[in-house]
């Protein structure tokens, strides 16, 4: 996924800037193309001449190259990336990256970069847990950069707790991740009509609405499989892709996110940090998760796509075919929505999600006042890209007021952007 990538690689004054060597040999392994940024601190640290035979670039670290007029272009270098990557990142450099002091090369680099950027942070444990750093980094995510966080392990100040800068090979691979999810999204976005105008992604560093200080969001994604015997099962087509962006989006605006996933074919072992995963597989399975889980948190979104009915019996062995005809005798499941709308306090929010075929807003307003939920997500099957097994999707969120807002065609990743930011305005 890095072939042919060009990744600028800023590197701050922090004992683990040696790493950096280890991250610029993976990257050009892997196809990459670096240019480093490197802070005058920085180079107290490790040399531009490694750094330099290293990439075999001239490493960049201040505005002037030399008294003839000759500069570097920090725009120029924005352009050119197709992602940034801050490694280490000190206490320093992340309180000038969220406040915007643009006081040396690198943070001049940062704000006129149109890539994603990718910050991680290295630093004594009592700098990285005060309130200060923690609530740059905050601000960071809030811009839409990704925190890779530190590990936890023996410091240059010989204590040991969190601040140490994550492992070369796990910030290469947190890379390589963003950029195959990219892919993929767009390669659903072009099977997708009118996609070249309507799933256009917005720009990276777009304002996010912040959720509060200390936010646990439940979330149910992906489907549900309620047994006929061993061999079989009833489904529906989820993909889980929905719930699971919801999820990132949740955890990249600092909330904890406690997400109750069905079966899905993607690596929930691998998602980012602060999403806490409960595997279920039957509706049973996720009623009993979800209305556990429900008293610990601020709001819920309700994106699963759960069975309304499950087999009265379950067959211990696997059904021989025999006759014609085979009858199933089907039960309703029990309702998550509606008992989480009973369990519902004052100070929680909800919200649903109504998938229709037909009479669309009626049906939706209909399940938003029943389930007692705070909005709901529309989106019709009737819509082109919308729905299962798709990167895209079309909603309207209608609010408990009667409110209506419809939006284009996007990626689902950007879609979750828009429902979190209405969560975090009625939070």
């Amino acid at each position: 996924m890095l072939e042919g990538k060009k990744i600028v690689l800023g590197i701050t004054g922090s004992i683990a800037a040696y790493k950096a060597c280890l991250i610029i040999r993976l990257l050009i392994k892997k196809g990459a193309e670096v240019q480093v940024v490197i802070t005058p601190a920085g180079k107290e640290f490790i040399t531009p001449i490694t750094l330099s035979a290293l990439t075999s670039k001239p490493v960049i670290s201040e505005f002037f190259a030399q008294r003839d007029g000759t500069w570097h272009s920090h725009v120029a270098l924005g352009q050119w990336a197709d992602a940034m990557l801050i490694a280490p990142a000190t206490a320093s450099t992340i309180g000038k990256m969220a406040n915007g002091v643009a006081d040396n090369m690198l943070i001049t680099t940062y704000l006129s970069m149109k890539a994603p950027v990718f910050v991680a942070p290295a630093m004594d444990l009592d700098m990285y847990a005060h309130p200060t750093t923690q609530e740059n980094l905050q601000r960071l995510k809030r811009f839409g950069n990704h925190i890779i966080e530190p590990g936890t392990g023996f410091l240059a100040s010989h204590l040991e707790g969190k601040g140490r800068m994550q492992e070369p090979e796990v910030i290469v691979a947190e890379l390589e991740r963003f950029f195959s999810e990219e892919n993929d999204e767009k390669g659903g976005a072009d099977a997708a009509e009118n996609s070249a105008e309507n799933v256009k992604n917005a720009p990276f560093h777009r304002e996010k609405s912040p959720l509060p200080q200390g936010t646990t969001v439940l979330i149910t994604a992906g489907p549900t499989y309620e047994k006929i015997d061993p061999v079989r099962f009833i489904g529906n087509y989820s993909s889980g892709k929905m719930g699971i962006a919801l999820a990132k989006e949740c955890a990249s605006r600092g909330a904890t996110v406690k997400l109750v996933c069905g079966p899905v074919q993607i690596d929930l072992d691998a998602l980012p940090q602060g999403i806490e995963v409960t595997k279920v597989e039957s509706a049973k399975q996720m009623y009993d998760a979800a209305t556990t889980l429900f008293p610990q948190v601020n709001a819920a979104i309700l994106c699963a796509a759960v069975a309304d009915f499950t087999p009265a019996t379950t067959a211990d062995e696997k059904i021989k075919r025999e006759g014609d005809d085979l009858v199933i005798r089907l039960k309703p499941t029990q309702d998550i929505a509606a008992a989480l709308g009973k369990m519902k306090r004052s100070d929680q929010r909800m919200v649903g999600f109504a998938l229709e075929t037909n009479n669309e807003q009626a049906h939706a307003a209909d399940k938003l006042r029943r389930k007692n939920l705070d909005f709901i997500v529309l989106n019709s099957l009737r819509d082109k890209g919308a729905g299962f097994r798709t990167d895209t999707n079309k909603i309207t969120i209608i609010r408990s007021d009667g409110t209506q807002t419809p939006f284009p065609l996007k990626m689902k990743t950007e879609v979750a952007a828009d429902i979190v930011d209405q969560l975090a305005e009625i939070l």
